[in-house]
């Protein structure tokens, strides 16, 4: 009931802006009877994580809050409840249902709708747009009967829907209509960047095409006309070229509108009629839509503060954004177009890695006014706090981006004033964590519930948990190193937690030790552990979601989207067959081959449905996988020791090939490289390898944790002058200690640098046995070696796991008319090789 002291304050729209301002209301405590009018079937959901649905989250998954707890809150909540009219006059709202509902200020959170371009035959059936729950189900309904989708729109919310057409199974294709892709976020080069990793992935990008008419199509639903005499045939198509604001009851209500849209607002949030409020994506703020949920989370406090008598006010917001896009990093901040006179610009190019970093900083190289970021957002949370924080660059501004300048500046907790912005989100500074916990908050989940912090967009997780930590550890709280949200435990422990109970897969792991669905840290991270220790097939129907897409696939995917074919040969020494066998192979399938460093061959160019046929025939000629996908052992490189050098004092060969063939199965923390030299003139670099063995006149002298990767290390000497049996239990223990106790992807080198005690330590547990594991770890690798099994056999011999290697996700048939098309910058003339595949030359530029 509403007593007649309370003011009566009336919420159109009940999205993820139009909740938080519920929210921020309740928590004010304001004296006030609320009712929320929602248009759609449910109450507030994240609209952000969409893509998620596609991947196995549900409606409940998503919800944001539910009917009881807007009841506890003493909050009445109506769906399905559309506004048709408001009397400003009155103070009435009315409902299409003829429902009215007195106010005394009104909230209006509408928000806005997709823009559908105005191309005949846009409203045919499976034309669709991508904006609620109910329009998922229509494309999840839709894609069981295509194959190919096609999204209207290279934007942010374009990307998002391109990945949920590819998680659907389709074949996709984004059609954009400027020249590059999210260029209200990046430049051109990074715009391109993005397009190559996009496409790496799968997904065919058209930019600069503008569609005249849908029609039907000849092999496909439909046939899309584009404006340069081009065309594109699809099943499905996803307009996402957009939003336009909600703005209809502004509109008839004679409210302030915009020239272009959106009603118009005051830094209070207030429309023309001071009673009437407007925030999130139908509020135009100093000619500005605001698209992204940061804003509109700014102005729903603004209008609560205004309304309650409070502080605050909406000056406008941070656009930067950090984001993944079907596993892809990009981050934008500030002024991303150097648009700012006199700014400077500093760019990084590895084309190579997929990485591209651009710094953009006022003329007096003073401070950061801008990023871009594509590949690797590592620097991101430095570069925003640069920016928001107008903290001062270092002599050298290019070192915040720049590898080759050196170490750049480690911007940590302390560096921070209380007043810099941590959470743009929900506008939490370092101040507002130090004061939650002072208040009693003792971990990140504490701090998140307190203040809201990272619960939003997410990007600031990593800068939030740091200083989170350093305020706990000065106040001499012990830190958690738990391995994500999800699970409190370290890798380690997870580790001993699956082999002491005997857990066999992540659902049973969650069950008993986490908590949510799980994400890309943990998934991967307990499936590398189950293989290490129960080596089970990784594409079980229970492990196979816990692997990235080179495992998925056992191959690893090249740049064009074609996969690697890299069979084991131990040692490096193949027979006269098996050297036919490949060439034959490469030649029935035009694939390109390469010798590598790890003596082997591979080859390049695979399609997916290929796959399966290329090693039925390796297998059959005597072939194993090589692993190349996999964080696993990869080579033992040899030279060909005593048995032909006369330099040579062991029998190098051998000894790499038995024990490639000992090792070949383990799955460990990350990828793992051996070398055997038969002599200390170290022809196969031992030295630079995970592990090395050097022979002696006396036997085998033993390295560990060396590598030759983008921090090369030497390895260190572990025991001298070993005879065979013992060589091989030493290389046990130390591998099976490393997969027991490392970090997720952490190499045998950085292990070692952190381990506590070095060297000396892992030589008393290794050779003195001085935890007395000794037994265990020798046994826990003989159970890996004896369980071994090629993954690629196990494969072509199971009809349900080769569906996964099919053209067609819906369909045994092929299309032999299907072209991999791969174009050719003329940077310098091809190589041999690079006219046979097709690649084309890839520089290294430092601007």
């Amino acid at each position: 009931m509403t007593s007649s002291s309370q003011q009566r304050i009336v919420i159109v729209g009940n999205g993820m802006v139009g909740h938080h301002f519920v929210e921020q209301l309740i928590n004010s405590q304001h004296d006030c009877h609320i009712t929320v009018l929602s248009g759609e079937g449910r109450l507030a959901y994240d609209r952000v994580y969409l893509s998620s649905y596609f991947a196995g989250k549900t409606a409940e998954d998503l919800a944001m809050t539910t009917p009881e707890t807007y009841q506890e809150w003493g909050v009445d909540a109506r769906v399905n409840a559309r506004v048709s009219d408001i009397d400003r006059t009155a103070k009435v709202v009315t409902l299409e249902s003829g429902e009215t509902f007195e106010y005394d200020k009104l909230v209006l959170a509408t928000g806005s709708y997709p823009f559908v371009p105005p191309i005949p035959g846009n409203d045919q059936p499976h034309c669709l747009v991508y904006r609620t729950i109910e329009d998922l189900e229509a494309i999840s309904a839709s894609s069981a009967q295509s194959k190919v989708g096609v999204v209207v729109g290279g934007g942010l919310l374009g990307l998002e829907a391109a990945n949920a057409l590819k998680q659907a199974g389709l074949e996709t294709h984004v059609v954009e209509f400027a020249p590059q892709l999210m260029a209200v976020q990046l430049d051109l080069m990074g715009g391109d960047q993005l397009r190559t990793k996009i496409e790496d992935l799968g997904v065919q990008v058209h930019t600069q095409k503008a569609t005249q008419e849908i029609v039907a199509g000849e092999h496909c639903r439909y046939r899309m006309n584009f404006s340069d005499g081009s065309f594109l045939e699809t099943d499905l198509i996803l307009f996402s070229a957009g939003i336009r604001p909600s703005d209809q009851l502004g509109r008839s209500s004679e409210l302030a509108m915009g020239e272009r849209g959106g009603i118009v607002i005051n830094n209070q949030c207030q429309t023309s009629d001071p009673d009437i409020y407007a925030i999130g994506e139908c509020a135009l703020w100093d000619n500005r839509i605001y698209g992204l949920v940061a804003p509109g989370y700014a102005m729903a406090r603004a209008a609560v503060a205004n309304l309650t008598g409070g502080e605050g006010e909406f000056a406008g917001a941070d656009m930067s954004t950090k984001l993944k896009l079907m596993g892809v990093e990009v981050g934008s901040i500030g002024d991303a177009h150097a648009k700012t006179p006199g700014a400077l610009v500093y760019t990084y190019h590895n084309q190579p890695d997929g990485i591209y970093k651009k710094l953009v900083v006022d003329p007096s190289k003073t401070h950061v006014i801008g990023a871009v970021l594509v590949g690797d957002t590592s620097d991101y949370d430095t570069l925003l706090q640069y920016a928001l924080n107008e903290i001062a660059v270092p002599e050298a501004p290019e070192s915040l981006i720049l590898p080759s300048a050196g170490e750049a500046p480690t911007l940590g907790a302390d560096a921070l004033g209380d007043a810099a912005t941590i959470c743009s989100c929900y506008n939490v500074s370092k101040g507002d964590i130090i004061d939650a916990i002072d208040g009693g908050c003792c971990s990140v989940g504490d701090v998140k519930g307190a203040t809201s912090a990272s619960t939003g967009c997410g990007g600031c997780a990593a800068l939030l948990k740091n200083v989170v930590d350093s305020e706990l550890e000065k106040r001499g709280v012990e830190v958690s190193k738990a391995i994500c949200e999800h699970f409190n435990y370290t890798r380690q422990e997870l580790y001993h937690l699956i082999q002491v109970e005997g857990i066999k897969s992540f659902n049973e792991l969650l069950e008993k030790h986490g908590t949510g669905m799980g994400c890309d840290i943990c998934k991967p991270a307990a499936g590398s552990i189950f293989a290490s220790v129960w080596n089970d097939y990784i594409l079980q129907q229970q492990h196979q979601p816990l692997q990235d897409t080179n495992d998925t696939y056992l191959g690893n995917m090249q740049k064009d989207g074609t996969y690697s074919i890299v069979p084991r040969v131990a040692g490096g020494e193949i027979t006269p067959d098996k050297l036919i066998l490949l060439g034959e192979v490469a030649k029935q399938y035009n694939l390109y081959t390469k010798i590598t460093g790890g003596q082997r061959i591979d080859l390049f160019g695979a399609r997916v449905e290929q796959l399966p046929a290329i090693w039925e025939a390796l297998v059959a000629g005597g072939f194993e996988t090589g692993h190349a996908y996999a964080k696993a052992l990869r080579t033992v490189k040899s030279c060909v020791g005593s048995t032909w050098c006369r330099y040579g004092v062991q029998d190098s060969v051998t000894m790499a090939i038995d024990l490639e063939n000992r090792y070949k199965g383990l799955r460990a923390p990350h990828k793992i490289k051996f070398a055997v030299s038969g002599c200390t003139r170290e022809c196969a670099e031992a030295q630079g390898k995970d592990i090395g063995v050097i022979a002696t006149e006396n036997g085998w002298n033993l390295y560990v944790c060396g590598n030759g990767g983008m921090k090369p290390r030497h390895a260190d000497l572990f025991a001298t002058d070993l005879d065979d049996e013992t060589l091989v239990k030493y290389i046990d223990r130390v591998l099976m200690f490393y997969t027991k106790t490392a970090d997720r992807l952490q190499r045998t080198s950085v292990w070692m640098e952190n381990l506590e005690g070095g060297l000396e330590y892992l030589q008393q547990v290794v050779i003195e046995d001085s935890l007395g594991i000794g037994d265990e770890l020798e046994a826990q690798m003989q159970l890996i070696t004896d369980t071994y099994q090629c993954e690629w056999k196990t494969t072509i011999e199971s009809p349900e796991a080769l569906k996964r290697f099919r053209q067609f996700v819906n369909s045994d048939a092929t299309d032999s008319n299907i072209q991999f098309v791969t174009e050719r910058d003329q940077i310098r003339p091809a190589t041999k090789a690079e006219k046979f595949s097709g690649e084309k030359a890839i520089p290294v530029e430092i601007v």
